[in-house]
Order: structure tokens, then C-alpha cells, then sequence
């Protein structure tokens, strides 16, 4: 056994706690669900200690047609909405560290493709379940009475889209080839964050057991550049949001989404036009103002080429949380290629790809049932 750390009793005595590998990884995982504070988020932000929210332990790719087999070990998220993908192994060694890291790595840069938010927000509603407790108990405990579950459930899905995800590799000892890899990816992902946690287990021979958290992997550099990259809050605008998805999706997509943004502006004053912010995502809101009552958000367009709206948003207000106005509306935009769940009220947000609009049959649908919503709303 390795040395141990030394616990003084009230009475004194001074008892010496030796050093102990973990049964199994399934004990070390066990850990991490009842005990997320051990991913140490007081030492992966020093100024603001990350909490975390379980989603799901043994999270596997929401696409069952996909050809990759696996699940992740973990999947949490902080209080900021940043996807934190964990990993467990016991002391890796060299052939399954690289399977780790090269594997974790693909997480990241599939998240979105894996855990759409959909999926995100069912996984942790049926983690709720399995352990018996209401979802929306424990995201107030997590975030506080006043927290906005949408907004926040919608900056989610914004870090996915530009990638800002937090990996976490888990074991009991991390070697020092681990350490440099860790060390290496942190500096050079961005904005992803790579990191490696370090958990020793320490057994007394009364049974006393003490658990040591450890984080790896913050070189000064590192922390720099994430800092820095939180700092930047970009607000976009209508020049430097069509040059930006013209340079990531091509001439083709940035002409389909210049059309759906100048029938919205044709529709003002009643539509407003928002713009969102972030270093890495961005696109525009169209929004329907009408009689005083809280605006309708009709969809999104992003620079990932994709429109969007909230099924929740629509379901929860006149006209359409009516029964028979909502099976119409679900058949107006399903015919578009925007699938609402059946009952109104339920959290998804249904998406199409802007390259389906090409055919400009296509966009003239997409187009004339906007129309057709707003004059269902200005009819209250």
C-alpha cells in the first residue's frame, strides 16, 4: 500500500488512513452519482465552484441506428448549463488510455449529434424517476424557485452547438503520461475543456474511509485562454451573422435563411427581430408582439444552418394550448418538416435543416405557414 494521511479524533489519538484501490470502477461510479461534489467543481473554478446536475449515468447515443456501441459513464451538467462528459477507469494503463482519451474526444465532438436537448431533457427526467424524485424538485434545489428551466434547458443546447463541453476523465490514480495528454488537450481545445480528476481512497483499519479529489490538468496557459474566451460575448448582427453562416454552410443555406429573415422584417412592427450573443453560436429570433400579452417566439434560425421552434412556448399560450387548435397547428408544421409532440405544453424543439428549403416550393411552405400562425394569434 501506498502512504496514507494522518486524521486527529477529538480524543486526541492520531489515526493513519492508508491508501486503497477501489473494488471496481462500478464502486468509484457508484460515488460520483451519490456524491457529485467529488468531481471537485471547487477546484475546476475557483472563483464560482461548479455544481452539478446528473442527466444520466451510462448515457448511450440517442440514435439507435448508429453504429457506434457505447454509452458514457456520466453525464452531468453545471450550473451554467455546460455538458460535463465524465469517464471513469481505474489506474488506465497505456493501450486503455488512449482508448479513453481518443473515445472522449468523439463524445465531444458528437454531443450534439448524440444528446440532442431532447434527449438531454428525457434522460434526465427518467434518471429522476428511476431514483424516485420529482424533476422539477431537484432542478429548483439545483438552481434556486426563480430559475427559468427553459432558458436554461435552451443554453444548453446553445453550448452544444458550439462545442463548449467539459470532458472529465475519473480514476484513482492518474499517471504522469495521462497528466501530459490531459495537460496538452486542455491547452489546445477550446472551448472545450479537458480535464483529468484524480480520486484516492484512504481506509482506516476501524473502518474510517476518506476520499481525495484531485484535479489535473489546469496549466496556467490554459486557464488563460478559457478565461478569456468566457470573457468574449459577441453580439451578432444582421452583417456579421450572414457572413459567418455563408463561410460555415455555404452560399446555398446563408440565401435561405436571408429569405425567412427578410419576410420576418416585412412583417414589422409586429415581428421584432432579436438577435443572440455568444463567441461561438449565434442567430436570430423572429418574435410576434401582440395586445400586451407576453410575446410569441415563432422560431430561431442559427449559424448551424437550422431553423427552429418551442414546441413548450407555443403550447402554453392561446390560441394553440387549445386541444383542437394545437392538432392543427401540429399538422401545419409537420407538413414543413417540424415534428410538435402530441400533447401541448411538452419540452422539445422541433428543427429542419435549411438545405431542405432549397426547392423554392419548399420555402414558400415554410413561409405561408408562418403567416397562417400569425394570423391564428392576431384573431384572439
Amino acid at each position: 500500500m501506498a502512504g496514507g494521511i494522518y486524521l486527529i479524533q477529538d480524543d486526541d489519538r492520531l489515526v493513519e488512513m492508508m491508501e486503497q484501490p477501489y473494488d471496481s470502477e462500478d464502486q468509484l461510479q457508484d460515488l460520483l452519482v451519490t456524491y457529485p461534489n467529488l468531481i471537485a467543481g471547487d477546484q475546476i473554478d475557483r472563483a464560482t465552484a461548479r455544481r452539478w446536475l446528473l442527466i444520466s449515468r451510462e448515457a448511450a447515443p440517442s440514435d439507435e441506428e448508429t453504429a457506434v456501441q457505447w454509452s458514457l459513464d456520466h453525464l452531468f451538467l453545471d450550473q451554467n448549463a455546460v455538458p460535463t462528459l465524465v469517464d471513469v477507469r481505474r489506474t488506465p494503463n497505456a493501450e486503455l488510455r488512449q482508448k479513453v482519451l481518443g473515445q472522449s474526444i468523439d463524445y465531444a465532438a458528437n454531443a450534439l449529434f448524440y444528446w440532442p436537448i431532447d434527449s438531454i431533457i428525457s434522460l434526465f427526467e427518467a434518471n429522476c424517476r428511476d431514483r424516485g424524485r420529482d424533476p422539477e424538485q431537484i432542478f429548483e434545489e439545483f438552481l434556486g424557485a426563480d430559475a427559468n428551466e427553459d432558458r436554461f434547458w435552451q443554453k444548453v443546447k446553445t453550448n452544444l452547438q458550439a462545442g463548449k463541453v467539459r470532458l472529465v476523465f475519473v480514476a484513482d490514480e492518474i499517471s504522469a503520461e495521462m497528466r501530459r495528454v490531459v495537460e496538452f488537450l486542455n491547452e489546445q481545445m477550446d472551448p472545450v475543456e479537458v480535464l483529468a480528476l484524480e480520486i484516492k481512497q484512504y481506509v482506516s483499519e476501524d473502518g474510517l474511509r476518506t476520499l481525495v479529489p484531485r484535479v489535473i490538468g489546469q496549466t496556467a496557459e490554459a486557464q488563460q485562454k478559457k478565461s478569456s474566451a468566457t470573457r468574449e460575448r459577441r453580439r451578432w448582427d444582421e452583417s456579421s451573422f450572414f457572413a459567418e453562416i455563408k463561410a460555415r454552410r455555404g452560399a446555398d443555406e446563408a440565401q435561405m435563411a436571408k429569405a425567412i429573415y427578410l419576410w420576418a422584417k416585412s412583417q414589422e412592427p409586429e415581428v421584432q427581430i432579436q438577435w443572440g450573443t455568444g463567441d461561438a453560436y449565434g442567430g436570430f429570433a423572429a418574435q410576434l408582439a401582440h395586445r400586451g400579452r407576453k410575446p410569441y417566439q415563432l422560431f430561431t434560425v442559427d449559424i448551424t444552418g437550422r431553423m427552429e421552434i418551442s414546441a413548450d412556448n407555443y403550447g402554453s399560450q392561446p390560441p394553440f394550448n387549445g386541444e383542437h387548435n394545437w392538432l392543427e397547428l401540429r399538422s401545419k408544421l409537420s407538413s414543413i418538416g417540424l415534428s410538435l409532440p402530441t400533447e401541448p405544453g411538452e419540452r422539445r424543439s422541433p428543427s429542419l435543416a435549411l438545405f431542405t428549403l432549397q426547392d423554392e416550393s419548399a420555402l414558400k411552405q415554410v413561409i405561408q405557414t408562418f403567416d397562417w400562425v400569425i394570423e391564428q394569434i392576431q384573431a384572439l
